[in-house]
């Protein structure tokens, strides 16, 4: 199914909609460039050893391959906490007004918080403005909480609250770890004058400050890549149900289905009814066809298909989990399920991946200096010195690296902030309890603030198109 058929069956309205989400969403990723990324440039700034200019040109073309590079789990955590079936069975106006209202509620919150001179979470935005939506969307229809998948929220939830704390300790930790190591009284000091780091020193800093801002890419990239994945499958359901990267892999689909109903006989195992049912409707839909492209483009039948698959992953996951299933047949099942269920239904087009990237690269380079200034020189008592900005930036890198390879989104904004307050705390230098309250304060209202402001926005838009 071609991308352009699907676009010209669009109307004038819901096209200049579509242009509008499309364009909202990547000036997302581009405000979060300057608004998220800007701590990775600060202490290879405050700590003199890059210049600006080439730190943030530095740091975007790292944000750059951050995106190209860091694969998409993260993206389809952020597309699961919103069950998509409801941009799908409510009408196009709702949908429309869904998308619209969270992209909007992010928008303006970033900017506004940008605005102050606050590091707030863009994950906390983006999060709460699609909590907010799906709660309002619900309440709306009267299905009381349902519109939000309440488990990966909690997963989301807990690596949100964790990150910040584990960037405050382990950033103390390498201090003192590098007190031991390197006594040199000038590592701890803040810089005098014109003083330049160490050249080993100023090597540390500058490649974690390249960490810092890939596993940035990496991890808020793919947030943006889940935005855009709202959109397009809330404007085209059909077209984006089935991998259109690959659509040639229909055929090797419908072989795994048949492989998996051996793998359950060969372990004697009964085949679950929601795998039954989902193996049945794909080898039916699917059987005779060379690709997804050839299923018939007037009927559901795609998104059928999509379901399908995604009901029998949901069983294979719960396989892989259960210790009294035979070993061999978990470890089967579950490289079955990654290599060739999910690639079907979980996948970001190449242009989305491409256009994502140069928004967080583009807009890594602008606007960085509010937040540079507030993480540097507002949140301890002193100056940065160099031995806080090596341990700053190794530990915010470690642990955003982490997340992204596991598929949790969290905020560099907050573990970076936090592993700066650490290394002030380790180094006795003391932090500023103002800022560091209005930074708490932000991170405590940015969830509830974003999901009532995308609510209200949801409200409003539902009334005006009935």
């Amino acid at each position: 199914m071609n991308f352009w058929h699907a676009l010209s069956a669009l109307d004038t309205g819901p096209l200049v909609f579509l242009a509008f989400a499309l364009l909202t969403a990547f000036a997302f990723e581009f405000i979060n460039g300057f608004h998220d990324t800007a701590n990775a440039v600060t202490t290879v700034i405050y700590t003199r050893s890059m210049p600006a200019t080439p730190a943030v040109l530095f740091s975007g073309f790292m944000n750059f391959l951050g995106v190209l590079l860091g694969g998409t789990a993260v993206a389809f955590g952020i597309v699961n906490l919103l069950p998509v079936d409801l941009l799908v069975h409510g009408r196009s106006g709702a949908a429309l007004v869904m998308v619209l209202s969270l992209l909007l509620a992010g928008v303006t919150w970033n900017l506004g918080t940008w605005y102050l001179g606050l590091p707030v979470s863009s994950s906390h935005t983006l999060i709460g403005s699609i909590l907010g939506v799906g709660i309002a969307n619900s309440l709306w229809n009267g299905a009381g909480l349902t519109g939000v998948n309440w488990r990966e929220c909690e997963k989301v939830g807990l690596a949100l609250f964790l990150s910040p704390l584990l960037g405050f300790v382990l950033s103390g930790v390498l201090l003192l770890l590098l007190r031991v190591g390197f006594r040199s009284p000038r590592l701890y000091s803040p810089p005098q004058g014109d003083d330049r780091p160490p050249g080993a020193i100023r090597a540390v800093l500058i490649a974690t400050c390249g960490g810092v801002s890939f596993a940035h890419g990496s991890n808020d990239g793919q947030k943006g890549m889940g935005l855009l994945l709202l959109v397009l499958i809330g404007f085209f359901p059909l077209h984006y149900a089935l991998t259109v990267n690959e659509p040639e892999s229909a055929p090797a689909l419908y072989a795994a289905a048949g492989d998996l109903r051996a793998d359950y006989a060969r372990a004697g195992v009964p085949v679950p009814q929601p795998v039954h049912e989902g193996l049945s409707v794909i080898e039916e839909e699917l059987k005779g066809k060379a690709s997804f492209d050839d299923l018939p483009r007037d009927k559901d039948t795609r998104w059928e298909v999509r379901q399908a698959v995604m009901s029998v992953a949901r069983e294979l996951k719960q396989a892989e989990a259960n210790d009294a299933l035979p070993a061999g047949f978990r470890r089967a099942v579950g490289e079955r399920r990654k290599a060739q269920f999910l690639p079907a239904v979980e996948y970001v087009p190449l242009w989305v991946v491409i256009g994502t990237a140069l928004a967080l690269g583009i807009g890594t380079t602008v606007g960085y200096k509010r937040i540079v200034e507030t993480v540097a020189e507002k949140i301890g008592k002193t100056h940065l010195t160099y031995g806080q900005g090596v341990v700053a930036q190794t530990a915010t890198a470690s642990i955003i690296v982490a997340a992204s390879h596991i598929g949790l989104p969290v905020s560099t904004t907050q573990v970076l902030s936090s592993a700066v307050a650490g290394s002030m705390v380790a180094n006795r230098s003391g932090v500023q309890g103002g800022t560091v309250a209005k930074i708490f304060l932000a991170w405590v209202l940015t969830l509830p603030a974003c999901m009532a402001l995308a609510a209200l926005l949801f409200t409003a838009g539902r009334l005006l198109v009935g």
